[in-house]
């Protein structure tokens, strides 16, 4: 009998649960984005409407398009691809959001290498 009640009481704190996802709230506006590239740290700043995307990196601007999937989910492509990778699509979920800020993950269309990153709204 005390395994039964060990699960009930797993399942019981574990079903309470729920993140919190507003992700309208993240459907446009001025975002960062830092990242660890090789051993350094980089920043992006990006800026969503909800179908143009314009990220500025070391100085450069890309323009990307936005296919929303649903309210949380969606499909960034290149406009301008410069080369075979940059041609792939990239699938973005958000996880969680905050006050503001929200954790997603991506990967590429059809792999399964999924990372994690955190995007902070300054505007």
């Amino acid at each position: 009998m005390r395994p039964f009640f060990a699960i009930l009481l797993l399942f019981l704190l574990t079903a309470c649960y729920s993140t919190e996802r507003n992700c309208a709230d993240f459907k446009t506006g001025t975002f960062t984005f830092e990242t660890l590239i090789g051993t350094e740290i980089e920043t992006t700043t990006f800026v969503r409407n909800d179908s143009i995307e314009i990220d500025y990196f070391r100085g450069k601007a890309d323009t990307s398009a936005i296919r929303w999937v649903n309210d949380c989910e969606y499909i960034v492509k290149k406009v301008n691809p410069k080369n075979m990778a940059e041609k792939k699509a990239v699938h973005i979920k958000i996880l969680n959001t905050d006050k503001n800020s929200y954790t997603f993950e991506y990967a590429i269309v059809g792999e399964a290498n999924k990372k994690k990153g955190t995007a902070v709204k300054v505007n």
